[in-house]
């Protein structure tokens, strides 16, 4: 997971993920500009082990987020990062099940396959229970995000799960106690999303799974 060396940054060329635009706008007789980027629409899994009372969580290096804890002083084109001075453990995330909208099937044959390849549990899309659909990174993208609860066992478990192709992550598992005590944290590394997810699971959940 984090076996990470010789990180360099450069300008953007070009990607296969996002489009990058500038609009260009009249609002209250001022013109104005925004930059934007388009990427792909994406789905969220929030999985609850029922067998042994524990969430289940992914844990993956997150590039952006490494970049955005190095000071900007030390981000200098085409050379490498001081990986003492900045570790890659700044960039690892603690995460939902999560992929990208990238095929044409719905939501929830999506978010059953990210199940299956992210985290192992073979799951019937009838478990899949909609949290809701939200916005995300409203910013620069506001890509739409669908959100998912879902229930598992362990003889639902087939594989180690670990994502696949290049895909590096790594399953974690946590009780009731331990994410409460890590959304509580001042500094969460986690995305929105994330956050949420836990707490409609707290309010709608906690007294169901106790």
């Amino acid at each position: 997971m984090e076996e990470v060396s010789k990180v360099i940054i450069k300008p953007l060329q070009q990607s296969i993920y996002m489009k990058p635009y500038t609009m260009h706008f009249v609002q209250n007789g001022v013109k104005r500009t925004w930059d934007l980027l388009t990427i792909h629409d994406s789905v969220a899994i929030l999985l609850y082990n029922i067998s042994r009372n524990v969430l289940i969580f992914v844990k993956q290096f997150r590039p952006a987020v490494y970049f955005g804890s190095i000071p900007e002083e030390d981000r200098k084109f085409d050379e490498e990062i001081d990986m003492k001075k900045y570790p890659p453990s700044l960039g690892v995330t603690l995460e939902l099940c999560a992929g990208i909208i990238d095929k044409q099937k719905s939501e929830e044959v999506i978010a059953k396959e990210e199940v299956l390849e992210e985290c192992g549990y073979d799951v019937p899309i009838s478990s899949l229970e909609k949290i809701g659909l939200y916005r995300s990174g409203v910013g620069t993208s506001a890509s739409l995000q669908t959100a998912f609860y879902c229930e598992v066992t362990d003889e639902m478990k087939v594989s180690a799960g670990g994502g696949v192709d290049d895909e590096i992550i790594e399953v974690v598992e946590m009780t009731v106690g331990d994410i409460k005590k890590y959304v509580t944290q001042d500094y969460i590394k986690s995305p929105p999303s994330f956050m949420f997810a836990i707490y409609w699971f707290l309010y709608h959940k906690q007294n169901n799974v106790n």
